[in-house]
Protein backbone atom coordinates (compact mmCIF):
# COMPACT_ATOMS: atom_id res chain seq x y z
CA UNK A 1 0.00 0.00 0.00
CA UNK A 2 1.37 3.64 -0.78
CA UNK A 3 2.18 5.97 1.82
CA UNK A 4 -0.23 8.65 0.84
CA UNK A 5 -2.71 5.15 1.01
CA UNK A 6 -1.59 4.62 4.48
CA UNK A 7 -1.95 8.40 5.13
CA UNK A 8 -5.35 8.93 3.95
CA UNK A 9 -6.75 5.79 6.09
CA UNK A 10 -5.05 6.93 9.14
CA UNK A 11 -7.19 10.48 8.43
CA UNK A 12 -10.22 8.50 8.15
CA UNK A 13 -9.71 6.24 11.89
CA UNK A 14 -8.81 9.24 13.18
CA UNK A 15 -11.82 11.38 11.93
CA UNK A 16 -14.22 8.20 12.88
CA UNK A 17 -12.25 7.91 16.48
CA UNK A 18 -13.18 11.79 17.31
CA UNK A 19 -16.94 11.05 16.30
CA UNK A 20 -17.05 7.97 18.67
CA UNK A 21 -14.83 10.03 21.16
CA UNK A 22 -17.22 13.49 20.99
CA UNK A 23 -20.73 11.21 21.11
CA UNK A 24 -19.53 9.01 24.10
CA UNK A 25 -18.50 12.51 25.93
CA UNK A 26 -21.39 14.28 25.52
CA UNK A 27 -20.13 17.08 22.99
CA UNK A 28 -21.75 15.61 19.51
CA UNK A 29 -24.50 13.25 20.84
CA UNK A 30 -26.04 11.24 18.54
CA UNK A 31 -29.73 11.67 18.09
CA UNK A 32 -31.23 8.25 18.48
CA UNK A 33 -34.98 9.20 18.43
CA UNK A 34 -34.22 10.69 14.94
CA UNK A 35 -33.85 6.99 13.61
CA UNK A 36 -37.33 6.42 15.00
CA UNK A 37 -38.94 9.64 13.22
CA UNK A 38 -41.24 8.73 10.96
CA UNK A 39 -43.66 11.70 11.37
CA UNK A 40 -43.98 11.41 7.45
CA UNK A 41 -46.52 8.38 8.14
CA UNK A 42 -49.52 8.66 9.33
CA UNK A 43 -50.89 6.89 12.22
CA UNK A 44 -53.29 4.73 10.13
CA UNK A 45 -50.17 3.26 8.23
CA UNK A 46 -48.07 3.05 10.74
CA UNK A 47 -50.76 0.44 12.66
CA UNK A 48 -50.63 -1.39 9.41
CA UNK A 49 -47.05 -1.27 8.73
CA UNK A 50 -47.01 -2.89 12.55
CA UNK A 51 -49.42 -5.74 11.40
CA UNK A 52 -46.86 -6.36 8.11
CA UNK A 53 -44.10 -6.62 10.45
CA UNK A 54 -45.80 -9.10 12.78
CA UNK A 55 -47.13 -10.89 10.39
CA UNK A 56 -43.27 -11.12 8.59
CA UNK A 57 -42.06 -11.56 12.21
CA UNK A 58 -44.88 -14.53 12.02
CA UNK A 59 -44.05 -15.91 8.67
CA UNK A 60 -40.38 -15.91 9.66
CA UNK A 61 -40.33 -17.99 12.85
CA UNK A 62 -42.69 -20.33 10.71
CA UNK A 63 -39.90 -20.71 8.52
CA UNK A 64 -37.60 -21.39 11.00
CA UNK A 65 -39.64 -24.03 12.48
CA UNK A 66 -40.01 -25.75 9.25
CA UNK A 67 -36.19 -25.62 8.49
CA UNK A 68 -35.79 -27.57 12.14
CA UNK A 69 -38.37 -29.95 11.07
CA UNK A 70 -36.37 -30.79 8.03
CA UNK A 71 -32.92 -30.89 9.87
CA UNK A 72 -33.49 -32.58 12.88
CA UNK A 73 -36.46 -34.77 12.65
CA UNK A 74 -37.71 -37.52 10.22
CA UNK A 75 -41.43 -36.03 10.24
CA UNK A 76 -41.15 -33.89 7.30
CA UNK A 77 -38.59 -33.10 4.95
CA UNK A 78 -38.29 -30.67 2.02
CA UNK A 79 -38.78 -31.74 -1.52
CA UNK A 80 -41.01 -31.26 -4.17
CA UNK A 81 -44.59 -32.28 -1.80
CA UNK A 82 -44.11 -29.12 0.41
CA UNK A 83 -42.80 -27.05 -2.83
CA UNK A 84 -46.58 -27.74 -4.48
CA UNK A 85 -47.73 -27.11 -0.52
CA UNK A 86 -46.22 -23.84 -0.05
CA UNK A 87 -48.24 -23.13 -3.71
CA UNK A 88 -51.51 -24.13 -2.23
CA UNK A 89 -51.21 -21.90 0.72
CA UNK A 90 -50.18 -19.63 -1.29
CA UNK A 91 -53.29 -19.99 -3.62
CA UNK A 92 -55.69 -20.42 -1.22
CA UNK A 93 -54.44 -16.99 0.91
CA UNK A 94 -54.85 -15.19 -2.28
CA UNK A 95 -58.30 -16.60 -3.41
CA UNK A 96 -59.66 -15.80 0.87
CA UNK A 97 -61.26 -13.09 1.29
CA UNK A 98 -59.83 -10.28 3.16
CA UNK A 99 -62.51 -9.86 5.70
CA UNK A 100 -61.98 -9.68 9.59
CA UNK A 101 -64.20 -13.39 9.91
CA UNK A 102 -61.22 -14.83 7.41
CA UNK A 103 -58.45 -12.91 9.26
CA UNK A 104 -57.25 -16.46 11.84
CA UNK A 105 -57.46 -18.55 8.43
CA UNK A 106 -55.50 -16.55 5.74
CA UNK A 107 -52.64 -16.42 8.85
CA UNK A 108 -52.34 -20.05 8.89
CA UNK A 109 -52.60 -20.37 5.27
CA UNK A 110 -49.59 -17.42 5.81
CA UNK A 111 -47.82 -20.00 8.48
CA UNK A 112 -48.59 -23.32 6.11
CA UNK A 113 -46.25 -21.21 3.31
CA UNK A 114 -43.70 -19.85 5.00
CA UNK A 115 -43.25 -23.81 6.87
CA UNK A 116 -42.99 -25.13 3.48
CA UNK A 117 -40.72 -22.29 2.46
CA UNK A 118 -38.64 -23.27 5.62
CA UNK A 119 -38.76 -27.03 4.59
CA UNK A 120 -37.54 -26.30 0.99
CA UNK A 121 -34.58 -24.65 2.50
CA UNK A 122 -33.73 -27.44 4.49
CA UNK A 123 -31.65 -29.59 1.95
CA UNK A 124 -29.54 -26.29 1.55
CA UNK A 125 -29.03 -25.93 4.86
CA UNK A 126 -27.80 -29.24 5.32
CA UNK A 127 -25.16 -28.71 2.83
CA UNK A 128 -24.20 -25.24 4.67
CA UNK A 129 -23.75 -27.45 8.04
CA UNK A 130 -21.66 -29.87 6.03
CA UNK A 131 -19.16 -27.31 5.21
CA UNK A 132 -19.40 -24.73 8.38
CA UNK A 133 -22.39 -24.98 10.62
CA UNK A 134 -21.74 -21.26 11.78
CA UNK A 135 -22.84 -19.51 8.21
CA UNK A 136 -26.83 -20.30 8.69
CA UNK A 137 -26.40 -17.97 11.87
CA UNK A 138 -24.04 -15.17 10.32
CA UNK A 139 -26.45 -15.36 7.13
CA UNK A 140 -29.29 -15.04 9.38
CA UNK A 141 -27.58 -11.89 11.26
CA UNK A 142 -26.60 -10.54 7.86
CA UNK A 143 -29.73 -10.70 6.28
CA UNK A 144 -31.76 -9.32 9.37
CA UNK A 145 -28.88 -6.46 9.18
CA UNK A 146 -29.43 -5.38 5.15
CA UNK A 147 -33.52 -6.11 5.76
CA UNK A 148 -33.56 -3.74 8.76
CA UNK A 149 -31.13 -0.72 7.15
CA UNK A 150 -32.74 -0.94 3.40
CA UNK A 151 -36.44 -1.06 5.50
CA UNK A 152 -35.55 2.03 7.56
CA UNK A 153 -34.27 3.75 4.64
CA UNK A 154 -37.41 3.25 2.49
CA UNK A 155 -39.42 4.63 5.29
CA UNK A 156 -37.16 7.73 5.72
CA UNK A 157 -37.16 8.19 2.12
CA UNK A 158 -39.48 10.86 0.60
CA UNK A 159 -42.90 9.85 -0.41
CA UNK A 160 -43.17 7.06 -3.71
CA UNK A 161 -39.32 8.27 -4.46
CA UNK A 162 -38.55 4.40 -4.50
CA UNK A 163 -41.70 3.45 -6.33
CA UNK A 164 -40.25 4.20 -9.78
CA UNK A 165 -37.32 1.56 -9.54
CA UNK A 166 -40.45 -0.81 -10.02
CA UNK A 167 -39.86 -1.20 -13.91
CA UNK A 168 -36.18 -1.53 -13.36
CA UNK A 169 -36.61 -4.62 -10.62
CA UNK A 170 -39.00 -6.11 -13.00
CA UNK A 171 -37.06 -5.76 -15.54
CA UNK A 172 -33.91 -7.50 -13.73
CA UNK A 173 -36.21 -10.13 -11.97
CA UNK A 174 -36.89 -11.48 -15.30
CA UNK A 175 -33.45 -10.82 -16.92
CA UNK A 176 -32.45 -12.87 -13.57
CA UNK A 177 -34.85 -15.92 -14.46
CA UNK A 178 -34.01 -15.73 -17.81
CA UNK A 179 -30.15 -16.13 -16.99
CA UNK A 180 -30.54 -19.03 -14.50
CA UNK A 181 -32.95 -21.08 -17.41
CA UNK A 182 -29.74 -20.16 -19.76
CA UNK A 183 -27.92 -21.71 -17.25
CA UNK A 184 -29.26 -25.06 -16.68
CA UNK A 185 -27.81 -25.57 -20.20
CA UNK A 186 -24.45 -23.90 -20.53
CA UNK A 187 -23.32 -23.91 -16.75
CA UNK A 188 -21.23 -21.16 -16.74
CA UNK A 189 -19.67 -20.20 -13.85
CA UNK A 190 -19.69 -16.23 -14.63
CA UNK A 191 -23.50 -16.18 -15.40
CA UNK A 192 -23.91 -18.23 -12.22
CA UNK A 193 -21.78 -15.23 -10.01
CA UNK A 194 -23.85 -12.81 -11.95
CA UNK A 195 -27.51 -14.75 -11.39
CA UNK A 196 -26.29 -15.16 -6.89
CA UNK A 197 -24.78 -11.43 -6.53
CA UNK A 198 -27.18 -9.52 -8.89
CA UNK A 199 -30.38 -11.58 -7.33
CA UNK A 200 -28.80 -10.48 -4.32
CA UNK A 201 -28.77 -6.11 -5.27
CA UNK A 202 -32.03 -7.16 -6.73
CA UNK A 203 -33.78 -8.27 -3.83
CA UNK A 204 -32.30 -5.55 -1.96
CA UNK A 205 -33.74 -3.05 -4.42
CA UNK A 206 -37.03 -4.67 -3.75
CA UNK A 207 -36.91 -4.21 -0.35
CA UNK A 208 -37.46 -0.88 -0.61
CA UNK A 209 -39.32 -0.96 -3.70
CA UNK A 210 -42.01 -3.08 -1.51
CA UNK A 211 -41.90 -0.81 1.50
CA UNK A 212 -43.27 2.53 -0.47
CA UNK A 213 -45.53 0.24 -2.68
CA UNK A 214 -47.25 -1.19 0.92
CA UNK A 215 -47.70 2.23 2.27
CA UNK A 216 -49.11 3.53 -0.98
CA UNK A 217 -50.94 0.42 -1.41
CA UNK A 218 -52.58 1.18 2.23
CA UNK A 219 -53.27 4.74 1.25
CA UNK A 220 -55.28 3.77 -1.25
CA UNK A 221 -57.47 1.69 0.49
CA UNK A 222 -55.80 -1.63 0.81
CA UNK A 223 -55.43 -2.62 4.36
CA UNK A 224 -54.57 -6.61 3.63
CA UNK A 225 -51.58 -6.72 5.49
CA UNK A 226 -50.95 -10.49 5.56
CA UNK A 227 -50.76 -10.43 1.80
CA UNK A 228 -48.94 -7.80 1.88
CA UNK A 229 -46.45 -9.30 4.41
CA UNK A 230 -45.87 -12.33 2.08
CA UNK A 231 -43.95 -9.41 -0.56
CA UNK A 232 -41.66 -8.81 2.15
CA UNK A 233 -40.76 -12.42 3.29
CA UNK A 234 -40.45 -13.59 0.07
CA UNK A 235 -37.13 -10.25 -0.59
CA UNK A 236 -35.68 -11.87 3.27
CA UNK A 237 -36.15 -15.09 2.19
CA UNK A 238 -34.00 -14.99 -1.38
CA UNK A 239 -31.65 -13.13 0.33
CA UNK A 240 -31.22 -15.29 2.94
CA UNK A 241 -30.51 -17.68 0.68
CA UNK A 242 -28.28 -15.94 -2.01
CA UNK A 243 -25.98 -14.83 1.08
CA UNK A 244 -25.95 -18.32 2.60
CA UNK A 245 -24.36 -19.32 -1.21
CA UNK A 246 -22.12 -16.76 -1.53
CA UNK A 247 -21.13 -17.38 2.49
CA UNK A 248 -20.42 -20.97 1.73
CA UNK A 249 -19.07 -21.00 -1.43
CA UNK A 250 -16.06 -18.52 0.03
CA UNK A 251 -15.29 -21.19 2.96
CA UNK A 252 -15.28 -23.66 0.43
CA UNK A 253 -12.51 -22.05 -1.49
CA UNK A 254 -10.51 -20.78 1.74
CA UNK A 255 -10.84 -24.72 2.52
CA UNK A 256 -9.27 -25.86 -0.55
CA UNK A 257 -6.48 -23.41 -0.50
Amino acid sequence: MSTERREENLDFDCLLLQVIMDALLGRRPINVKALFDFSKIDAVTKKHLKNVYASLAIATFAASAGAALHLFTAILKGGILTSLGGLGFILALGMTADEPKNQLKRLGYLVGFALCTGLGLGPLLEQVIAIEPTIISTAFLATTLIFVCFSLAALWAEERSYLYLGGTLMSGLSIMCFMGLMNIFFRSAMIYQLHLYGGLMLFCGFILYDTQLIIEKKRNGDGDFIWHSVDLFLDFVNIFRRILIILSNKEEKKTKE
